[in-house]
């Protein structure tokens, strides 16, 4: 039973994580490197940390991302520093599905207008540093 669960979950999340794909060969073609961790495939480096250095519409450069099942980060300290929070949002992958990505974008829109900030007052960015502030030691 617990492999059909976990191979829904996959299956559910499926849609943010072939975006998270689609980034991948940013930092392959480019000297990144991936790995496994957890069932969870986590890329880092090359232009993939050029990409999320940059200005993002509702904050700042960033030091990962997570898409689905997959996980975007600057280098692998960072990945490592930042897990717990991006487990968190591969979660809400799992509960989603199809409906995280616009339910996150249309939540941030919607904290936007009424005046709130767009990335730390987003209730999955919430929930995620409830568990992990993302600033952790790299050693944790």
């Amino acid at each position: 039973m617990m492999i059909h669960r976990r191979l829904f979950c996959y299956f559910w999340a499926m849609p943010g994580s072939l975006v998270g794909l689609g980034l991948i060969p940013l930092a392959l073609l480019s000297g990144g490197r991936m790995h496994i961790v957890e069932g969870v495939l986590e890329a880092y480096g090359g232009w993939l940390t050029a990409l999320l250095q940059r200005p993002f519409w509702i904050s700042g450069p960033i030091s990962a991302i997570t898409f689905g099942h997959v996980v975007l980060g600057c280098d692998r300290p960072t990945l490592k520093r930042t897990r717990r929070h991006e487990r968190v949002h591969v979660r809400q992958y799992e509960r989603w599905g199809p409906f995280f990505i616009p339910a996150y974008v249309l939540s941030s829109i919607w904290i936007r207008v009424r005046g709130g900030n767009a990335y730390l007052d987003n209730p999955f960015e919430v929930e995620a540093y409830a568990v992990d502030d993302g600033f952790g030691s790299p050693t944790d």
